[in-house]
């Protein structure tokens, strides 16, 4: 069974439901990390970062997702702030630039796509044995991961108004020249290729800002997946790293049974994330295997049809299928956020919407994803 963790990014909002720029305060009083959760910085000091340990059963993760939303949260409510799952801020903010010198070179050279853009999100970690492994991986889970975007949507609102998009996040953070899918490589010396080719042009400064839908750690021996929002739900996070593992678990039984990765071009890929972050689970999708446009649930279920084999293997099948239901049933996180807007008209509804929902699994005896 492959090992996995996530980073999970949250916005820090005060009393107001404002964000604030406390990530410098929080993480000065932050414990050193003995075995557990931790947190760190981000690009803006209105956001706080938590990281998992890798570990093997989506239990043993959902209670360090737990564990870090906690550990964000108490820090954060020691200076009258909450810490909150949500992809962008619901209400108007200017974001502040956590001080680095690379973020502020950053600031220099990409202006307002810089200093304008603050976005949370979802990223899942899961361990490969080799960067071939990782490559193949890579080449066979990109037309997967648009619906786990659709999964994943939870940043319907921004800056006081409703975007008419399930994950606005996607539209802010592909303002970035670099994000985004991926055509087939083929072989690591290939990939190694593209990411020099890209660093070499001048246009980002080195391959951190490599921001692809996935792509092979440099830091660590997996696979990143990004592509999704933060979720609002601990337990829906814990299903979206569930389903990528078992994606990891399908790439590499189809790369050693000799089967080609699907030859989808990244044009049309980008076109189904577009579609996914507009309509979440709500709307149609493109078919990830016949590319026709099906309801987002028709997608969904051809995931979990894909998966089923690596679910059930590693123990995660009757799991994901109750929290994939339960995503469809109250549109996920985009879905609950507007339903809290809708009671009263009020952005501040959201956020507290937003404050009860990434911790009501704080409160749980029992930490199961039902």
């Amino acid at each position: 069974m492959r090992t996995f963790g996530v980073e999970e990014e949250l916005l820090l909002v005060d009393a107001r439901g404002l964000a604030a720029p406390l990530a410098p305060a929080l993480l000065a009083d932050a414990p050193p990390v003995v075995d557990g959760p931790s947190v760190s910085a981000e690009f803006n000091q209105e956001m706080i970062e938590t990281q998992t340990r890798p570990v093997l059963s989506t239990s043993e993760l959902l209670l360090d997702i737990v564990g870090g939303r906690e550990l964000a949260d108490s820090l954060a409510q020691r200076h009258g702030a909450r810490a909150i799952a949500v992809a962008m801020s619901p209400m108007r903010m200017r974001p502040h630039v956590t001080d680095d010198p690379r973020y502020a070179k950053m600031i220099e050279r990409y202006g307002l796509t810089a200093r304008g853009t603050l976005v949370c999100g979802f990223h899942v970690h899961v361990g490969i044995d080799s960067r071939e492994e990782g490559v193949a991986v890579l080449d066979r889970i990109r037309t997967w991961l648009p619906t786990l975007l659709a999964l994943s949507a939870n940043s319907p609102f921004f800056a006081g108004a409703d975007t008419g998009h399930a994950s606005y996040r996607f539209a802010a953070w592909h303002q970035w020249q670099s994000a985004g899918p991926t055509d087939v490589f083929g072989s690591v010396e290939a990939y190694d290729r593209f990411e020099r080719f890209l660093v070499d042009t001048g246009v980002i400064l080195d391959s951190g800002m490599l921001y692809l839908d996935a792509r092979v750690s440099h830091k660590v021996p997996t696979v990143e997946i990004r592509v999704a929002d933060v979720c609002l739900d601990a337990r829906d996070a814990a299903v979206i790293a569930a389903l990528v593992r078992a994606l990891v678990d399908t790439a590499v039984a189809e790369w050693r049974a000799g089967v080609p990765p699907a030859a989808v071009p990244s044009a049309a890929l980008r076109l189904a994330e577009w579609q996914a972050a507009l309509t979440g689970v709500t709307g149609s999708l493109p078919h990830p295997v016949t590319w026709r446009e099906v309801s987002a649930v028709e997608a969904v279920e051809a995931l979990l049809d894909h998966t089923a084999g690596a679910l059930e293997a590693n123990g995660d099948l009757a799991l994901v299928r109750r929290g994939v239901a339960r995503i469809h049933a109250v549109g996920g996180g985009a879905g609950r956020q507007r339903s809290a807007f809708a009671r009263r008209g009020r952005m501040r509804d959201v956020v507290a919407l937003a404050v009860a929902a990434t911790h009501e699994q704080s409160e749980d005896d029992d930490l199961v994803v039902a």
